[in-house]
């Protein structure tokens, strides 16, 4: 009660809303939109064992449904990103959301694991578009209202998304429960129609004025994507008779480096991130938290539904306390940014969780496995929200948006290599062998992020950041 009343004091009027204040009616489409990734990525890590029974495909090929995703996504952040800013973020967050709607259609009814692929393909592209819209928004609103990035919507579109990346697995194996796999598709088409309603009522025309049009960069862009490409082919199925993808990849990636630092108006300016180390070290550290989490997120889930004959409603619910775990930790700790703190205690948890799956085997206690999700949902909870700071504060304020873009794709990167690693110990099932093979994986990245993390002594210098009013 004291709230409210205060905010009916006269020297804090409510309606209007004063002009230095943050358009509220933009955060409804703007975390809608941007939950669309997580959410898609995490449903499909209970589907993958019914798809690939009744497509008849093991798990080396379904494996390409979250590698087809990331991989779109991770081109299309930083290509989106780019075209927002040229022509601005409500025209490509409605044509973003529209094709979510239609990739679930095609999803829906795909008749073979191909044509789900691609459907996943354009499911990535679609909802690439968002997060960017959302970031050029916010940055809009700053300079409309003359004040910093409001720290309470910026916290919004972390925490929803990261809220339904982990309760994901557990909604996927309920709608799968209900209506089959293919629901999983189909949910796209009224969280599309949401978007494009309230993109098209709130979302401004022209926000922040006449925009500057600039170079799109197709060249660098088409350099990008064939180095991603090439790269996960060849992880998909690494062997010596693969040689030139490897070759393929590199020289791609030599290509790209020398056109972005010759060209005026670069895709990815290298020269930037080449000038900043103890953002690359942050990068670095999102690249290796979210390969751990990503691999158990669907390593874990496989094994719970083939190796310890689970269906894929009640793999869902093992994997709620791991939703509960993370969230639980990021409403606790929220507040205070802690980096380096977050990060090590992250680390440590991590190994702690892969130590433990080492001991998991058919016959473990349905209790026991859930404890297992617990302990990996506290770095969950961890990570992602402590290298999102770190970043706020080691990036150029002038360059936030594309650097926002880039941290997300070295999520998705991370996300890829998981998928591969999942791939390579599951080459024709999820067995407890292969799950402990996954484990040994994950043990070693969680100890190597816990070493760069205490060897980047550029966190300890990090401060705390000053509160800011959304």
């Amino acid at each position: 009660m004291p709230k409210i009343s205060g905010l009916a004091r006269s020297d804090r009027p409510s309606r209007p809303r004063p002009a230095d204040s943050f358009d509220r009616r933009l955060i409804a489409p703007m975390v809608l939109g941007s939950v669309l990734n997580p959410i898609n990525s995490a449903m499909i890590a209970v589907a993958l064992v019914p798809i690939g029974a009744a497509l008849g495909a093991p798990p080396a090929q379904t494996a390409w449904l979250v590698t087809g995703l990331y991989l779109a996504t991770a081109v299309g952040q930083p290509v989106i990103g780019r075209l927002v800013d040229t022509y601005g973020p409500r025209r490509l967050y409605l044509i973003g959301t529209a094709l979510v709607g239609i990739a679930g259609l095609l999803g829906a009814l795909a008749p073979s694991l191909g044509a789900l692929v691609a459907a996943r393909v354009l499911l990535g592209v679609g909802t690439s578009a968002a997060y960017p819209a959302s970031m050029s928004l916010t940055r809009s609103e700053a300079e409309r209202t003359g004040r910093d990035s409001p720290a309470g919507v910026l916290t919004a579109l972390a925490v929803s998304a990261q809220t339904v990346s982990v309760v994901g697995p557990t909604l996927g194996g309920l709608l799968i429960g209900v209506g089959g796999w293919r629901t999983i598709f189909l949910v796209n088409v009224p969280l599309s129609v949401a978007c494009l309603v309230l993109g098209v009522l709130r979302l401004p025309k022209s926000p922040g004025g006449r925009r500057e049009r600039r170079s799109v960069d197709p060249l660098g862009m088409a350099l990008f994507a064939g180095l991603l490409a090439a790269l996960m082919f060849f992880l998909m199925k690494p062997r010596a008779d693969h040689w030139w993808l490897l070759a393929l990849a590199g020289g791609a990636a030599t290509a790209f480096a020398l056109r972005e630092v010759r060209v005026a108006e670069p895709f990815i300016d290298l020269r930037v991130l080449g000038g900043n180390v103890p953002m690359l070290a942050t990068f670095l550290r999102q690249f290796l938290s979210f390969t751990t989490a990503y691999a158990f997120l669907y390593g874990f889930t496989q094994w719970l539904e083939e190796g310890r004959d689970l269906s894929a409603a009640t793999a869902g619910l093992v994997l709620l306390p791991l939703s509960l775990s993370a969230l639980a930790v990021s409403a606790v700790t929220g507040r205070r940014e802690a980096i380096r703190g977050k990060l090590v205690v992250g680390g440590l948890v991590q190994i702690a969780g892969c130590a433990a799956l080492l001991g998991a085997n058919s016959g473990s206690a349905i209790w026991l496995l859930g404890a297992i999700g617990i302990v990996m949902g506290i770095p969950q909870g961890l990570n992602g929200l402590a290298n999102q700071n770190a970043l706020y504060r080691q990036a150029d304020p002038a360059r936030m948006g594309s650097a926002a873009g880039l941290l997300r794709t070295f999520m998705y990167l991370g996300a890829m290599v998981a998928s591969a690693a999942d791939a390579a110990v599951f080459p024709h099932g999820a067995d407890t062998g292969g799950l402990h093979d996954l484990a040994l994986f994950m043990l070693a990245g969680a100890t190597l992020l816990l070493a760069v993390t205490l060897l980047d002594r550029s966190l300890r210098s990090l401060a705390p950041s000053t509160p800011r009013k959304a």
